[in-house]
């Protein structure tokens, strides 16, 4: 699966799974590459977006589910549509992420606990019996535009002394955040696919996106 010392470029696609057909194609190929299927596409089109993922990209695919409750049954569906890895949110009861953690190993998938919203990771680390792959740092979507909003990199060093996990940083990224990221200790950035107009930050889809996925990759290396 993920390999700890490899740093990865994660790209988000939350709108349609027509403009993830008509994006995802330019991208390189690359074993550095992983493909989300987001929270928002998934709530639109269902396991269809990460079958759309799966069929298009030969490599990892991740579902965004942010499950907060029936753990084994999401993470069953995730991967009978194709996917490496799910996400969980860090806010879920432990026993929902033990069993989360618990599925996705018994399927042969990645855990990724979505820490957004949580103060202290480390503490909802601590509950568990088992700890997850990865460990998202995330500053949400609606938190992007509010001044002082960062994300929590002073939580790595601490994750690291006592869990050998991957941490993923999200939430906003552009090429000087995801410099800041890995300099910070993050093996994977996360970068939205989004639509001109969009107020988020990302990669516009009308834009040579194989190209700036390039420029990532050369910068996180």
């Amino acid at each position: 699966m993920l390999q700890e010392k490899t740093r990865y470029l994660q790209i988000a696609f939350n709108h349609d799974i027509g403009m993830m057909q008509r994006v995802l194609p330019s991208l390189p190929r690359s074993e550095r590459i992983l493909i989300e299927a987001g929270t928002p596409l998934i709530k639109r089109e269902g396991m269809r977006a990460v079958q759309a993922a799966r069929t298009l990209w030969k490599g990892y695919v991740v579902a965004d589910l942010k499950t907060a409750d029936g753990a084994e049954g999401e993470v069953t569906m995730a991967r009978q549509a194709g996917a490496n890895a799910a996400t969980i949110l860090g806010s879920s009861p432990v026993e929902s992420l033990d069993l989360f953690v618990a599925a996705c190993a018994s399927l042969g998938m990645d855990a990724m606990i979505d820490m957004v919203g949580v103060a202290d990771p480390l503490e909802v680390l601590r509950q568990m019996k088992k700890p997850p792959a990865v460990v998202i740092l995330h500053r949400g979507r609606d938190e992007e535009n509010t001044r002082g909003k960062m994300i929590q990199y002073r939580h790595v060093n601490r994750i690291h002394s006592k869990y050998d996990v991957v941490i993923s940083a999200a939430g906003g990224v552009d090429l000087r955040e995801a410099r800041s990221a890995i300099f910070n200790g993050a093996s994977i950035v996360v970068v939205n696919i989004v639509a001109p107009g969009d107020p988020w930050e990302g990669i516009r889809s009308d834009q040579n996106v194989g190209a700036i996925a390039r420029e990532f990759l050369t910068t996180i290396e």
